[in-house]
């Protein structure tokens, strides 16, 4: 089979589940990473035939993606924020909005921080590590320090934190009955936020695939980690310390509530889709 005559396989196999557009996405990707073509390789050599076992490993792709298995997990890897990150089963897929809880904090540490050497930040719900190991990039002399309920969690955040060369304080616990021992500068947490009763609208290949504990909240309270962060910013979060909250876009106003009398300053800030996404607080 030929690279050309393979991706208009995948156009063909795949068109129940992706537009065209999609699927050319996916076989560029795919046989960049198994051929070592990049897209103008593929262009060139489109009837290139291909090694047997390149071919055997990409109708197994195929077969793979027909399950709704995201792509990313077959790769076992994602780009997200510039960097990239190994990603499994054991860990959500990082989304966009995450990206852009990222960019807030970033860039609001950078213009209210006088002492950005001596940070000391709490992220909550690491899972495969993006947010404490893009914060490390960006502020290498603060503390950073990281929990998450799952031990296969941290195992990739480990993994990521050693390709990346950066040092994180990772802490296995149950956030909701772990009780924090010392202040912090900075808590940024992308909890599970998703109701229960909300599970029925969210696609197969998201809850098939990507660990239920990292989507939904533990109880029918959707609401439960925002409350446990918010006592814990009572106590925890330094005078002129920042939060940053990803959140249910449907429950912007009840989130914001359980902060606005704690907190000097708060915010509630839609993404670039105008939802409810952000919660942003200076104590």
């Amino acid at each position: 089979m030929t690279i050309s005559e393979l991706k208009n396989y995948f156009k063909t196999e795949l068109s129940t589940l992706y537009t065209d557009s999609e699927s050319a996405f996916l076989s560029s990707i795919f046989i960049e990473k198994i051929v070592g073509f990049d897209t103008f390789q593929q262009r060139r050599f489109a009837e290139h035939e291909l090694l047997s076992e390149d071919e055997k490993r990409l109708l197994e792709v195929i077969s793979e993606l027909k399950t709704s298995k995201p792509y990313q997990h077959i790769l076992g890897e994602t780009d997200f924020y510039g960097m990239t990150f190994f990603v499994n089963e054991n860990v959500l897929i990082p989304r966009p909005e995450t990206e852009e809880l990222l960019e807030l904090a970033i860039k609001k540490i950078k213009s209210s921080a006088s002492d950005i050497q001596g940070l000391k930040i709490l992220d909550i719900g690491t899972g495969s590590g993006i947010i404490p190991l893009v914060l490390k990039k960006h502020f290498p002399q603060a503390e950073v320090n990281s929990i998450d309920a799952s031990e296969k969690a941290l195992e990739v955040a480990r993994k990521n934190a050693a390709f990346h060369q950066l040092t994180i304080n990772f802490i296995h616990a149950d956030y909701l009955n772990f009780d924090l021992k010392e202040n912090f500068d900075i808590i940024i947490s992308n909890p599970p936020y998703i109701g229960i009763d909300e599970e029925k609208e969210i696609e197969h290949s998201v809850k098939g695939f990507e660990p239920t504990m990292a989507l939904f909240s533990p109880t029918s309270d959707a609401l439960i980690f925002y409350r446990k962060i918010a006592e814990d910013s009572k106590k925890y979060l330094n005078k002129n310390g920042l939060l940053f909250l990803e959140i249910n876009q449907k429950l912007g106003s009840e989130t914001l509530d359980l902060y606005v009398n704690n907190f000097e300053e708060v915010a509630l800030i839609k993404d670039l889709s105008e939802n409810d996404r952000f919660v942003f607080g200076r104590k």
